[in-house]
């Protein structure tokens, strides 16, 4: 490891990590700073020190550390019907190898993710006889239904972020519609150069990536609550950046039954994606496919009484993969997801993903005290397509001669409040044991299983 590299390890045993509000609120800092009841500011920085060995990705050197520092800043001002505010990012990497995975996942230096003004509708004080509504216009963040298809990141360094018009409706009896359209933010930088040295560059956004769409969900129904869901992806080459130009719409719905002691919960969801797209971002490559994919996640749980409240769930999760055949493609497309609550960590690691995969697997999560969580989960892992790349680990067998069976990976994490609500520490890990088809695949690496772990501080202000 380098001296830089064992530096910022140092550093980020020390540090500090604040979480990340969708929207500000009154807190310590406002507090501290005297606010007025109609001004919520708060501020979050989050330090986390992780490492790797054993890489499954093709490319990057065996072994990879890094040290990351995030810093986010919320200011919001209610003015009556109207609320204005804004949110900065500043999220920075460390200390990572020469030929480190990283990302705009990873790095996204000063950028103003979210500047917006949402506008109340009905009467909120005396609660319109229709419902309730919402109009967001402007720079935002999103969590919309499970957040597997659009989502606000939490382990992730960075976030997704969408510039547009977004319009919640909340009905007495508890339906909800929800219809957006947006300009997904491209961040940057995007080059590993201006990556590696966390330069300045701000964000961007197109009419040539539009993303809009319908969520609706319904309440007490199937036991649970149903969610149904049309989105719309429209990308085009332009401005110097080549796109995989893809046209796509996703249909979807999910029923769930949210966990509660002493009872089963449940949460199924499924979604097609159809329409156009290239293979590739690479310039030389114009041919649109003919887009046909799909995934599946399915759970069932159980909590159990007593003083831990363990919770046990059966999960299974699979989406298509690209076979190659000509004019038709048919790897799924995540859209804007958050996958770590399914899959596992990120940043350095993330290996899985709702693309090319066929998962079973089972989590236990108990709660030893009201500070403190625990969850370890295990999975086993197939390729739905042997002929594409398994999930994100970009290791493939066009041939499709080197099997299915992928491995088996176990997960653990503990997090435990230091101060409640102001400082938490966070800990885990994951293991890839690799069998199969991430041995003996052509460019499968011969670095062993992959070993993730992390250690992180949350201090929310």
């Amino acid at each position: 490891m380098t001296r830089r590299a064992t530096l910022a390890l140092s550093a980020a045993c020390a540090g500090l990590a604040f979480s990340t509000p969708a929207m500000a609120k009154q807190g310590p800092l406002a507090e501290a700073l005297g606010a007025p009841d109609d001004l919520a500011i708060s501020a979050t920085v989050r330090a986390r020190v992780e490492g790797i060995d054993g890489q499954f990705r093709p490319s990057p050197a065996s072994a990879d550390a890094m040290f990351s520092l995030r810093t986010t800043v919320a200011v919001e001002y209610d003015a009556g019907p109207v609320r204005f505010g804004g949110e900065l990012w500043d999220a920075r990497a460390y200390g990572e190898g020469p030929n480190s995975s990283i990302t705009t996942s990873d790095v996204n230096t000063v950028e103003l993710v979210q500047a917006f003004a949402k506008i109340e509708l009905g009467d909120w004080r005396k609660g319109a006889k229709g419902g309730k509504g919402l109009l967001t216009l402007g720079r935002q963040t999103m969590d919309i239904g499970s957040r597997r298809l659009v989502a606000r990141n939490r382990f992730r360094q960075t976030t997704n972020g969408f510039t547009g018009a977004d319009l919640e409706w909340t009905t007495h009896g508890g339906t909800r519609l929800q219809a957006f359209w947006t300009m997904p933010q491209i961040r940057r930088p995007d080059d590993l150069p201006s990556l590696r040295d966390n330069a300045v560059k701000f964000d961007l956004e197109t009419t040539r990536v539009q993303f809009f769409g319908v969520h609706a969900t319904l309440p007490h129904v199937l036991g649970g609550v149903l969610e149904t869901y049309g989105y719309r992806l429209a990308e085009q080459d332009g401005d110097n950046r080549p796109t995989r130009n893809r046209r796509l719409w996703t249909l979807g719905a999910r029923a769930f039954a949210r966990p509660a002691t002493g009872k089963w919960d449940h949460d199924v969801e499924g979604a097609w994606q159809f329409g156009t797209a290239r293979r590739s971002a690479g310039a030389a490559d114009v041919t649109d496919l003919d887009v046909s994919a799909w995934f599946l996640h399915a759970e069932a749980g159980y909590t159990l009484k007593g003083g831990w409240k363990p919770r046990v769930a059966a999960l299974f999760d699979t989406a298509s993969g690209d076979g190659g055949r000509a004019g038709h493609y048919g790897r799924f497309d995540t859209l804007y997801g958050a996958r770590r609550f399914d899959f596992g960590p990120t940043a350095l690691y993330g290996a899985l993903q709702r693309t090319n995969i066929i998962s079973p697997g089972v989590r236990l999560e108990a709660v030893p005290d009201k500070r403190t969580d625990v969850m370890v989960s295990y999975r086993a892992m197939w390729l739905e397509n042997p002929r594409d790349s398994f999930a994100t680990t970009g290791v493939r067998d066009a041939r499709g001669a080197s099997g299915r069976f992928a491995g088996h990976q176990a997960e653990a994490r503990l997090r435990h409040w230091l101060v409640p609500e102001v400082l938490q520490a966070e800990t885990g890990g994951a293991v890839l044991f690799k069998q199969g088809f991430l041995r003996n695949a052509p460019n499968a690496p011969t670095s062993g299983d992959s070993i993730y772990g992390y250690f992180d501080l949350t201090l929310t202000l």
